[in-house]
């Protein structure tokens, strides 16, 4: 693993937190946490189980060519479909639910991407959950991180380390304010989240 995931709280408890983007006391994502429930009561299987969810029955709306918008977590339960963020929120909302700390992390590649970290085993360790579509190769894994792509310095790619309790600002802030329609995230996504990156994407 290229860096250690690090935490910008020292309390777990941040990462358990509920909000108006996070809704993880909403009845939907509490029913589809019951839904996904394995029979072991193994907190590793339930985030796998999570994960596996969102990553393969939550379209990206890149792969299914989807002119929605979403980004609230019980929405994006609803609609099935968002871009990589949205997909974060959800994956979020559900390891929330069930008492797994998750926090929010980011890649800046061709723009900025969005994927999850989770504290399991006295741990962080990241996943990814965008979708293995389109040459995408994530993977549930603990002991070895499998995000769904590698990051090239060469071409001024960034992976970075924090991993922070809520999505960034600039994101949601984007998603609230996009317009639904064909191209919406290619045509509609403002310089902060494109390269060359700056800190003004609500990273710290």
């Amino acid at each position: 693993m290229s860096l250690t995931p690090t935490p910008t709280s020292d309390r777990l408890t941040d990462y358990l937190a509920a909000d108006a983007v996070i809704d993880h006391e909403h009845p939907s994502i509490r029913d589809r946490v019951e839904a996904l429930r394995p029979k072991t009561d193994n907190p590793v299987e339930r985030a796998k189980a999570a994960y596996l969810f969102v990553r393969d029955e939550i379209d990206h709306v890149i792969d299914a060519c989807d002119p929605r918008v979403t980004w609230r977590a019980s929405d994006v339960l609803r609609e099935r479909v968002g871009i990589c963020h949205a997909k974060s929120h959800l994956l979020a909302a559900l390891l929330r639910a069930q008492g797994i700390p998750a926090g929010f992390c980011y890649q800046e590649l061709s723009a900025l991407h969005g994927l999850n970290a989770v504290y399991l085993h006295g741990k962080w360790s990241r996943l990814d959950a965008r979708g293995n579509r389109t040459g995408a190769r994530g993977e549930f894994s603990l002991a070895e991180e499998k995000l769904a792509w590698p990051v090239d310095p060469a071409n001024g790619e960034r992976d970075l380390p924090e991993i922070h309790p809520a999505p960034a600002k600039t994101v949601v802030d984007f998603l609230i304010m996009a317009e639904p329609g064909p191209g919406w995230y290619e045509n509609g996504l403002p310089q902060a989240l494109r390269p060359p990156f700056r800190k003004t994407a609500g990273l710290g």
